[in-house]
C-alpha cells in the first residue's frame, strides 16, 4: 500500500525488453534506502517489485499487461518518474490509500497557472469517471490530488508549488499519458451497493429454486 506522497524523482536508464522477460531500470537514490529484494516501489503510480539494486539504481521486471495498459509503455532512457515506497506499518498516511493497480489512463488536455496554483485537466473513460467526485481523491502518476472540477468526460486538479516540485506533473505537456488510480474506498462503496440491490430484486428464479418452487 502507499500514500500517493511522492518521495522522489527517478529517471528511466532503460527498459530492456528480452526473449522471456521485460525489465525496468531506474536511477534513484532516496527510495533506496534500506531497501530490500522483493520489496515494493510505486513507479509513476504503477506497484513493482525490486528485483536487483545497487547504490544508485534499482531493477524491477514489468508485466506485458502493464506495459500495455499504462504510461510505463512510454518509459525511455532519460524520462523522468514519480517514485514512492510502500507505507511501512508505523508510517503516516500523508494522502489517501493507494493501491500501486492503476485502473487506467487519461490524457491531459488543458494546462494553465492561476497566481500559485497550476491547473490541469485530465480527459479519461466513462470507466474512470464514475469514480471520479467533486473534492474525492484521485491518483495521478502515484501522486494523491483532491479533484477540483469534475466534466462530463473530463475533471481537474489544481496543483500547489511543493507538489509541482516534488513530482513530474506539472513537466508535462498537453497530450501527456498519465496512470490514474480511483479511490479504492468509491469501489467498495459502489460493490456494497450494488450487493444491497441484488438483495431487493424482488423474485427471482434463483430465490423460487432456493425455497422449493
Amino acid at each position: 500500500m502507499f500514500t500517493g506522497i511522492v518521495e522522489e524523482i527517478g529517471e528511466v536508464v532503460n527498459l530492456v525488453s528480452q526473449q522471456n522477460r521485460i525489465s525496468l531500470q531506474i536511477k534513484c537514490q532516496k527510495v533506496l534506502q534500506d531497501v530490500q529484494l522483493g520489496d515494493s516501489i510505486a513507479v509513476n503510480g504503477v506497484c513493482l517489485t525490486v528485483t536487483n539494486f545497487t547504490a544508485g539504481q534499482m531493477e524491477a521486471d514489468v508485466m506485458p499487461e502493464t506495459i500495455r495498459s499504462t504510461s510505463l509503455s512510454e518509459a525511455k532512457p532519460g524520462k523522468k518518474v514519480n517514485l514512492e515506497r510502500a507505507l511501512p506499518v508505523n508510517g503516516r498516511l500523508g494522502g489517501h490509500i493507494v493501491t500501486g493497480h492503476i485502473d487506467g489512463i487519461g490524457t491531459m488536455i488543458k494546462k494553465y497557472q492561476e497566481k500559485n496554483a497550476i491547473w490541469i485537466y485530465i480527459k479519461t473513460t466513462t470507466e474512470i469517471m464514475r469514480y471520479i467526485v467533486h473534492k474525492g481523491s484521485i491518483a495521478m502518476d502515484g501522486t494523491s490530488l483532491t479533484v477540483a472540477k469534475v466534466e462530463k468526460d473530463a475533471f481537474a486538479v489544481s496543483i500547489i508549488p511543493h507538489t509541482a516540485e516534488m513530482t513530474i506533473l506539472t513537466e508535462k505537456d498537453i497530450g501527456a499519458v498519465i496512470n490514474l488510480e480511483c479511490d479504492i474506498i468509491g469501489k467498495y462503496v459502489e460493490k456494497l451497493m450494488m450487493g444491497k440491490e441484488s438483495e431487493n430484486t424482488g423474485i427471482t428464479v434463483e430465490k423460487l429454486q432456493r425455497y422449493g418452487f
